[in-house]
């Protein structure tokens, strides 16, 4: 793509209707990047034109979804700009686009239709059983017919629709992945552009506002192509054909089976990846390679790195893959390179959720102690791969889960060999003034050949006994962090257990 001479403005606009998808969250990252990449703007504006589709608290789950992943706009909801207002149910109420439609109607480029819904659906049933495709056959476009029309039904309010410019047989519209692509003008519909409720369509508000916006690239994803040809017109229409931003329609998110991406691949919703635990760094990383890539090696970016990199150029026009082991595979990799004080930082909303919700028991005092967790993260931090997997790894540091007998006792022992294994244990440890894992290890481990035991099983004893489980972290270093009086207190409950 060749470069602009000023610096870009592009936008991401969604419609609130839903949590954030992934498609739209990768979209608003593609914009973002090219946005800060080219040193501009991005803009953040909210098409909620179609009302009868939004879902109360949808505009907010979007901000928060970006906010999360550090994709602050620079203009938009809740950010001042000098070009807004950026909601466009706001604008309607402003009437710009009641007023740009009637310039089109003053030039000719568009005309009111009052063609009732039974007609049209007559018109519909009609063109599907002749087996064509299903669009308005331009009635109203004559105006005799129209004013027929109007007569016909007194107080209706008609719709404008656009007057495609049959004299033309074709319109050439150039995407920056694509290239040049023609459209006949035959196969384009004459659209509706202003409903008859005063809301606009998204052609008409998605042309009109990337306008007065002033935005140069429009980046969106590939669904949107169809539609190009209609708002290069609507362009030609106000006259503004040279002042077109450059369009870029992103390939489309797959699922691993090559169908489109659905929740049988996995969450759909960024902000249920944010539930589960994933870190907002390893879904963008994740997230800027399903579409993109700088190289066929290069797998992991920081947002200020992908920054620098971006390019429409590394843009594939094949769909992309979405896999999610490989995000799985990221964000464990992403939480191995945390620090352990910043683990313990990113866990502790997991871990101070009530029960409820997936955090620890709530006989757990709140807030919990934040050099006792700094101590445990270090015995799970390789284990983890989602930070919703914390509570139940570490729960073994904050609960006292009594001991099984069977597990006790395991295969290779009768309850009377574990009792005295375990006795002699306490016995030695109680004795002993040492807790560090090291002096705790040289104690302990010979005295399985004393007591005439496999390491391995001595071992899963005492694991069980201090941990209630057959697996836990490093067994040494957990009763260290433990410390003296709750391992002991938990081995002795044990010895009555068995």
């Amino acid at each position: 793509m060749t470069t602009t001479p000023n610096p870009p403005r592009v936008r991401f606009a969604p419609s609130p209707t839903g949590d954030p998808h992934l498609g739209s969250i990768r979209t608003a990252l593609f914009n973002y990047l090219f946005a800060k990449h080219g040193g501009g703007e991005f803009i953040m504006r909210i098409e909620d034109t179609d009302q009868n589709r939004l879902v109360p608290g949808a505009q907010k789950a979007l901000m928060d979804g970006l906010r999360w992943l550090g994709l602050q706009w620079d203009e938009g909801p809740e950010v001042d700009g000098p070009l807004g207002p950026y909601v466009q149910s706001e604008r309607t109420h402003q009437g710009i686009y009641d007023e740009h439609a009637k310039l089109l109607l003053a030039n000719g480029w568009a005309y009111e239709c009052y063609c009732p819904s039974t007609r049209l659906d007559e018109v519909r049933a009609q063109q599907q059983a002749a087996k064509q495709p299903p669009m308005y056959d331009r009635h109203c476009s004559d105006d005799a017919a129209r004013e027929a029309m109007r007569q016909a039904h007194p107080g209706a309010k008609p719709v404008v629709r656009f007057r495609v410019p049959l004299d033309e047989p074709e319109t050439m519209v150039v995407d920056a992945l694509r290239g040049n692509v023609t459209v006949a003008n035959s196969t384009l519909d004459d659209f509706v552009l202003l409903k008859s409720d005063g809301f606009p369509t998204y052609h008409l508000a998605n042309v009109v506002d990337d306008h007065l916006m002033q935005i140069t690239h429009v980046i969106r994803a590939e669904e949107w192509l169809p539609s190009l040809p209609r708002h290069v017109l609507i362009y030609r229409g106000f006259g503004w054909q040279h002042d077109m931003p450059v369009f870029v329609h992103l390939p489309l998110i797959l699922g691993t089976d090559r169908s489109k991406l659905s929740k049988r691949h996995g969450a759909t919703s960024v902000l249920e990846y944010r539930r589960q635990g994933y870190l907002p760094e390893a879904m963008v990383n994740f997230l800027a390679l399903l579409g993109w890539s700088l190289d066929d090696k290069t797998e992991q970016f920081t947002l200020e790195e992908l920054v620098r990199q971006f390019s429409v150029e590394g843009i594939s026009k094949s769909p992309a893959v979405f896999n999610k082991e490989k995000l799985d595979w990221m964000n464990g990799l992403y939480i191995r390179q945390l620090s352990a004080r910043e683990l313990a930082e990113r866990l502790l909303p997991f871990l101070e959720a009530p029960a409820a919700e997936g955090g620890l028991s709530d006989t757990v005092a709140r807030p919990l102690d934040h050099g006792y967790l700094a101590a445990i993260i270090p015995l799970v931090h390789e284990r983890l791969k989602l930070l919703s997997e914390g509570p139940e790894l570490v729960d073994l540091f904050y609960v006292d889960t009594p001991a099984d007998r069977a597990a006790l006792a395991g295969k290779a022992l009768t309850p009377e060999a574990a009792h005295a294994a375990l006795a002699a244990a306490v016995a030695a440890l109680e004795a002993h003034g040492d807790w560090g894992h090291e002096a705790l290890e040289a104690l302990l481990r010979p005295m399985a050949e004393v007591l005439g035991l496999k390491t391995g099983v001595f071992f899963g004893l005492l694991r069980v006994a201090v941990t209630g489980r057959t697996v836990s972290p490093p067994l040494f270093e957990t009763m260290a962090v433990l410390g003296r009086n709750r391992t002991l207190g938990r081995m002795l409950q044990a010895l009555g257990t068995l």
